[in-house]
């Protein structure tokens, strides 16, 4: 073929290649990919309040329990205080409330007189109810004869109170005779009624 021939069909060629160019499909752009970190922050849940149990809130300035659980034991978290023992209050510190500690008797005489004895009886039930309790029967007489023998005889007084008291209920362990004869005179005066007042057998409680 000639020269003119050969540009002809390279004209032809090249048209054809540019109709199937412009006949190809693109694939369409894929979505853009987001990454997580730049999407918008996620929002906390938010934990709905809770609405106490009815009767709950009553334990709380009582003292109840808190937990609910009527078997727990409310002084669980309290520290343990054994009790003390018994003190003898003011009111019995000298014994039987309202009752007289003096007994007296006559000139000479160690016999206990049917006046005293409802005396003695209080006295000794309370010794027999509180086995604690100690006691000294203090034996006195007046300022008349010798001191031997107001010492004897302030004995045998205090003596026969201990006895009376001993059948009234109290122990013998609790109680001590003892004897100052003329030495502590309630009245030092010269008179009768003061020794009437001499002539006596005290309880003291210790």
């Amino acid at each position: 073929m000639n020269r003119g021939t050969n540009w002809l069909v390279a004209l032809v060629a090249i048209a054809a290649m540019a109709g199937c160019a412009s006949g190809v499909k693109l694939d369409p752009p894929a979505a853009p990919v987001v990454e997580r970190s730049a999407q918008a922050p996620l929002t906390p849940l938010t934990q709905p309040p809770i609405t106490p149990r009815a009767g709950a809130g009553a334990g709380a300035g009582t003292g109840a329990n808190p937990s609910g659980n009527a078997n727990a034991n409310p002084n669980a978290s309290q520290s343990q205080v054994m009790p003390a023992a018994p003190v003898a209050s003011a009111s019995t510190a000298a014994g039987p409330v309202s009752v007289a500690r003096l007994i007296q008797f006559d000139y000479d005489s160690f016999v206990i007189k049917p006046d005293f004895l409802t005396l003695i009886e209080a006295h000794g039930r309370f010794l027999k109810a509180n086995p604690g309790r100690r006691i000294a029967i203090e034996g006195h007489t007046d300022d008349r004869g010798g001191r031997e023998y107001n010492l004897a005889l302030g004995q045998k007084r205090a003596e026969a109170v201990r006895k009376a008291l001993g059948l009234a209920g109290a122990s013998d362990s609790q109680m001590e005779a003892v004897s100052f004869g003329k030495e502590k005179p309630a009245n030092t005066a010269a008179t009768e009624a003061a020794f009437v007042e001499n002539r006596r057998a005290e309880i003291v409680y210790r």
